[in-house]
């Protein structure tokens, strides 16, 4: 009779914490689930869609927040070019496809970052002048940036990396000083 009783206590235990350990189990498989879900989801939403951070859309901050965020991130690889050079629309197809930059993929974009960054880019720059032209996705095909440059033969061809030779000042994103060549031209 003892052993009986210790055998049937014995196993009173071990369900307890059989079911103790399924509980546990259970509870971690539904956090990691929902932290998966959480970190892997896409929005439903364009960038275009967004009201920004606040309810009545970009304010001073936080485009002020989206310029820092844009040139951090973007002087990591290369620079910064002015958001008036490409249209809105090339900016809000850059900032929505990340992983697709130009035949790389800008590492670490998390959705705040993305939401500033499109409200200093939508905040700064202009949509595509004619309304069934392409969209641009390189300078040289910008309108923008031909309006912006109408005296200005290239000898090879335009990248970020030629901006420097006309505007001393890229480095500091300041592309309105000149070098003298074109400084005084008419």
């Amino acid at each position: 009779m003892l052993k009986l009783r210790k055998l049937l206590h014995f196993k009173r235990s071990n369900l307890l914490y059989l079911v103790i350990s399924l509980g546990i189990l259970l509870w971690c498989v539904s956090v990691g689930s929902a932290f998966t879900q959480a970190f892997a989801a896409k929005p439903s939403h364009t960038l275009a869609q967004s009201q920004s951070i606040g309810p009545l859309g970009p304010n001073r901050s936080t485009v002020e927040a989206g310029k820092d965020i844009y040139l951090s991130t973007c002087s990591g690889c290369h620079i910064a070019i002015p958001p008036e050079v490409l249209p809105t629309e090339t900016w809000q197809e850059l900032l929505e496809n990340p992983q697709k930059h130009y035949g790389t993929s800008v590492p670490n974009m998390i959705r705040l970052s993305q939401v500033l960054m499109w409200d200093y880019l939508k905040s700064n720059s202009r949509p595509i002048l004619l309304k069934d032209a392409p969209v641009p996705y390189y300078i040289e095909q910008s309108q923008y940036f031909k309006i912006l440059h109408p005296r200005v033969e290239f000898d090879e061809p335009i990248s970020t990396k030629n901006c420097i030779v006309c505007h001393p000042g890229v480095k500091d994103f300041n592309y309105r000083t000149l070098t003298a060549e074109w400084e005084d031209a008419p």
